[in-house]
């Protein structure tokens, strides 16, 4: 066996020689300086997350944050029992949330913490199914005659594509075009029938971070509902609007003030700021949760519900999404978001100046700035050869085609999230136009004209 003296430099170890990814187990332990100084440095060759602008999961908290979630980690988020006071901290968070969401009686809300937005979708999904087969049957109808659907517009995320293979339900898109970037309210219910489980709203679609019209989606299903035995009720994904809107433009009806909206999901680790993964779903009423999808289960000689699909994982991101809803208060998040959103607008403003683009959001609804090339624009360069002059300079930017029946259609998306400061958003707009300087002069470019492709990660 090989040993290394305590007195050996790192990149004198014997372990230094061989590669850090392993094929299978090396034999004996490292020493865990030498460990971590390897591990980290084989993790060089990635971008930095400050400059990742394609996703919209949160990259920075306050280093006491980041200090509290480190020495809580080894918490158990689902034995309530053994750590009682956590579990306090997540019933404020879902309180504080339903307060957010406002919804109509405090005292009947349910809601949960979940692993990411995702599992919160998959909560709220399988949440309107069994309901709607209760009541089905109540109604005398065949529930196996057909496939439940679930209404949605084409710009999903890809968990609700998830949700549906995973239960069974037949997703019926609502297809966007370039004049309905989001949910066209004119043929959604063209999409509705008897078994139709919900329509799912979304509070900014991925594509664009354009907004569903929630209300006028709820004025639809309340008219639909007044001629139709057939229960019809609204899910909103909020994975990144849900924890914005409330505190930018709180006058804006979206949530639990509209009577069919009956569950609302939201990402933490998004516009909540906090570090991935934490989600949360609530339902405003104990009504729109049937009872066989809460668990009583007896964990270390107590007793709790559990209504989550995913078990044992740390504590550490709820102490952290309560850290920040203690630390910011109403007025802290709505000054990160305003400022955020201020951001947005003068990349957007300086993108549009160049002249060579179409703008699709400016920086309203969500901090997102979302532009394609013009039709007529007498350039050699591609939306990729941007991406990849931009990558250059260590921004991570997208470039994809939009859902279908837009799918020629490329695009490019910058997200703006709170760590993107006055400072930061200042040198992105001059390496952007720095970039677009050096495309007018390149003579090599690596994308073809007609190519449509994903190019980085767009959710």
């Amino acid at each position: 066996m090989t040993t290394n003296n305590e007195t050996t430099p790192i990149f004198g170890t014997s372990i230094s020689e061989r590669d850090v990814i392993m094929k299978k187990l090396h034999d004996n332990p490292v020493e865990p300086d030498v460990a971590y100084r390897l591990v980290k440095d084989q993790l060089i060759d990635e971008g930095n997350a400050r400059q990742n602008l394609a996703t919209f999961c949160q990259t920075y908290m306050d280093p006491e944050a980041t200090k509290l979630m480190a020495e809580t980690m080894e918490k158990n988020a689902i034995d309530k029992s053994e750590y009682p006071e956590t579990a306090k901290l997540e019933t404020s968070c879902v309180n504080i949330l339903g307060d957010l969401w406002n919804a109509p009686d405090s005292e009947r809300i349910m809601g949960t913490s979940t692993v990411g937005s995702s599992e919160a979708c998959m909560l709220g999904g399988m949440a309107m199914k069994f309901r709607w087969r209760h009541l089905a049957e109540k109604r005398g109808l065949d529930i196996q005659a057909k496939k439940p659907n679930l209404v949605i517009s084409s710009g999903y995320q890809v968990c609700w594509e998830k949700f549906c293979v995973y239960w069974d339900i037949e997703m019926r898109e609502v297809p966007m075009d370039m004049d309905h970037l989001s949910i066209d309210t004119d043929k959604v219910l063209d999409y509705v029938d008897d078994y139709t489980i919900g329509i799912v709203g979304i509070l900014g679609i991925t594509y664009t971070g354009k907004f569903d019209d929630i209300k006028a989606l709820d004025d639809l299903v309340t008219t639909y509902n007044e001629t139709h035995e057939h229960e019809l009720v609204i899910h909103v994904d909020g994975a990144s609007g849900a924890m914005f809107v409330p505190f930018v433009d709180p006058e804006l009806a979206w949530d639990f003030r509209l009577k069919n909206v009956v569950s609302i999901n939201t990402s933490g680790h998004k516009y909540g700021l906090v570090y991935p993964g934490i989600g949360w779903i609530l339902w405003r009423d104990k009504e729109y949760l049937p009872e066989e999808l809460i668990f009583d289960v007896s964990y270390l000689g107590g007793v709790m519900p559990t209504m989550a699909i995913n078990f044992s994982r740390s504590a550490s991101q709820i102490i952290g999404q309560y850290y920040n809803f203690y630390r910011y208060g109403f007025n802290g998040y709505k000054e990160i978001h305003t400022r955020t959103r201020h951001a947005a607008e003068t990349i957007a403003k300086a993108v549009q100046k160049s002249g060579y683009f179409d703008m699709i959001n400016m920086g309203d609804n969500l901090p997102i700035v979302c532009y394609k090339l013009k039709e007529d624009a007498d350039v050699e360069w591609t939306l990729y050869d941007l991406a990849d002059r931009l990558l250059m300079k260590g921004w991570q930017v997208p470039a994809y085609p939009l859902p279908a029946n837009l799918d020629n259609q490329v695009i490019q998306r910058f997200v703006c999230r709170a760590d993107l400061g006055e400072n930061l958003a200042d040198e992105l707009i001059h390496d952007f136009n720095q970039c677009l300087e050096d495309l007018k002069h390149a003579r090599i470019l690596y994308h073809d004209k007609g190519e449509v492709k994903t190019q980085g990660f767009t959710h």
